[in-house]
């Protein structure tokens, strides 16, 4: 019996991975994109420092757009900016309010350190980023 239970957790233990984001949510798609920000360029040097985040709305950049928050000790964070439990409508891009985006058609506020709004029902979807130098980043899925 020992030997059926080891060999049904192997897989589950291969397949496990720190860097794993879950973004399942039937409200947004999951688009695949990668971009690069440069943190010297005026448009993203409020990401210097602690705290602050700010709002990229290219097409090519998530659902809604992405958020990146600097969430202090060299760790950057970016989440999708389309609210993440309304269908995609309107008024489902969030805007920045401090340390937590806020989602107009149901007044959600989600903190950019965990992605989660107390009582809703999915996080924001999380994006991986990666620093490709000193003053790059790149923000993908």
């Amino acid at each position: 019996m020992k030997k059926y239970l080891f060999l049904f957790l192997i897989p589950l233990l291969l397949n496990c991975s720190k860097d794993s984001i879950n973004n399942n949510n039937p409200y947004l798609p999951n688009y695949g994109f990668s971009k690069t920000i440069n943190l010297n360029l005026p448009q993203f040097s409020q990401l210097l420092y602690t705290g602050n985040a700010v709002y990229i709305g290219d097409a090519d950049a998530g659902v809604r757009g992405i958020f990146v928050f600097n969430a202090g000790s060299d760790n950057f964070l970016a989440f999708d900016a389309a609210c993440p439990n309304q269908a995609l409508s309107n008024c489902s891009t969030m805007t920045i309010t401090g340390i937590k985006a806020l989602c107009s058609c149901d007044n959600m506020q989600y903190s950019f350190f965990t992605g989660q709004a107390q009582g809703a029902q999915y996080p924001m979807k999380q994006y991986r980023v990666q620093r490709t130098s000193d003053t790059g980043l790149r923000i993908y899925n």
